[in-house]
């Protein structure tokens, strides 16, 4: 294994021969530049302004050439340890990532007409257009995943393909502290249709650090639908990024539930590049503790007749802090588009802290666009009410709680699924 210097000093070795990574030599020489010439970012950095990664910057972190031999991953436990992460009912291909590294001994790939999976290790295709469309000037956290990343999963959804089942990824991070940089890619090709969750869940991290990123393209008259789960331990530190675009008469949403991690940051960037696509983007979040979830989403409208939905709902307690940045682009011949955003938030301490900035950027005059942030305490004469009718006072903020995040479970299309993250916000909720 090698050593990450997120340091002060930074030893990187473009041609280390102990590891095998995974995009070309040309962008992680540009890469390791951008690591060694950019400092970290500090809350006098705008987009970095509610969120301290010093923690990340003074760790050392480990990248791993090979699976070390951690309980329950491999062995005759390694089964009964995925049946925990899996979500109950769905069929479909179950892609497993330990540390970034994928696991062909915990994954199943079911055969499905106009269907390729294939780890990126092990492809060529999909690997020569990688990392072309995500900036690295001055993005350290980028740059440092496209100089490390060693593995990630490519999926293809052909053209006219309608996928039965659902996707299944499952990124386990284990082991103290390690880095995990995942690099995926997801095709949805012309008049495509598909459904992808991601599950990101620990088992004994100790101040580990996920810096993945996803790039995702929607073809013409494609649908796309991504529910993202974030489960990761107490310790957990992630920066998990995602960058779409979006061709004509395309559907992209993502349902994105952070309910756990110490330092969760979301990047997720649309480039909405045809006309008539709609984009839809939710999430939810729960936190406690001292955690900090910072949520921060760029929708790009480049052309005119689209629509863009927007919902983030959370329940903050004790001394945790939220962060929610959400910006929408209209760019000047962009005519005709819809956009809303909207960020709700509970606050169930005095300790308790939001940042919210919805934020609209237009350069057209034919549109309809709002955004809207609020931000409160428990309704006392609900509780009252429901307390009147027998209800205790735990049970009756927990169903305040659970009605007020309903409606962002509820874009979960999957049943399945939905019933899923409705059972995992229940256990969350500690009021």
């Amino acid at each position: 294994m090698s050593k990450l210097n997120v340091g002060e000093t930074y030893e990187i070795d473009i041609n280390n021969s102990n590891q095998a990574f995974i995009l070309s030599a040309e962008l992680r020489s540009k890469a390791a530049q951008i690591i060694a010439s950019t400092d970290f970012p500090t809350t006098k950095t705008e987009a970095w302004k509610y969120t301290r990664v010093t923690k990340i910057k003074n760790t050392k972190f480990k990248i791993l050439a090979d699976f070390p031999l951690w309980r329950g991953i491999k062995g005759e436990e390694s089964s009964n340890q995925i049946d925990k992460f899996l979500i109950p009912n769905l069929s479909g291909s179950v892609i497993v990532f330990v540390n970034g590294l994928f696991s062909s001994e915990l994954s199943t790939i079911e055969a499905e007409n106009g269907l390729e999976i294939l780890p990126l290790n092990q492809d060529n295709t999909f690997k020569k257009d990688l990392g072309k469309l995500i900036p690295l000037e001055n993005e350290i956290f980028y740059s440092l995943n496209t100089f490390y990343a060693q593995d990630g999963i490519a999926i293809r959804i052909a053209k006219n393909t309608q996928l039965k089942q659902t996707i299944q990824l499952i990124f386990i991070s284990s082991g103290e502290n390690t880095y995990i940089g995942n690099r995926n890619v997801i095709r949805c090709e012309d008049f495509s249709k598909a459904h992808i969750t991601m599950n990101y869940v620990s088992l004994d991290n100790e101040l580990a650090f996920n810096n993945t990123i996803t790039e995702i393209s929607v073809g013409s008259n494609a649908h796309l639908s991504v529910d993202k789960i974030q489960q990761e331990s107490e310790s957990m530190n992630s920066i998990i990024s995602e960058f779409v675009q979006q061709e004509k008469d395309s559907t992209f949403s993502i349902n994105t539930f952070t309910l756990g991690g110490d330092l969760v940051r979301n990047n997720l960037n649309i480039d909405v590049n045809g006309q008539n696509c709609e984009t839809y983007l939710s999430g939810a979040y729960i936190l406690k503790s001292k955690q900090h979830v910072d949520n921060h989403t760029i929708v790009d409208h480049k052309v005119a007749y689209c629509e863009s939905n927007e919902l983030y709902k959370g329940v903050i307690d004790d001394q945790a802090t939220a962060v929610f940045n959400g910006k929408v682009f209209v760019r000047k011949d962009a005519q005709k588009i819809n956009a809303f955003q909207s960020n709700g938030n509970i606050l169930l301490s005095n300790t308790a802290t939001i940042n919210s900035k919805p934020e609209l950027e237009i350069y057209a005059d034919d549109v309809k666009c709002s955004h809207g942030s609020t931000t409160g305490q428990l309704d006392e004469e609900a509780i009252f009410y429901l307390k009147s009718r027998g209800i205790s006072y735990k049970t009756a903020k927990k169903m305040i709680v659970g009605a007020f995040l309903e409606d962002v479970i509820k874009r979960v299309s999957n049943e399945h699924v939905q019933l899923y993250v409705n059972s995992l916000t229940n256990n969350s909720l500690k009021v």
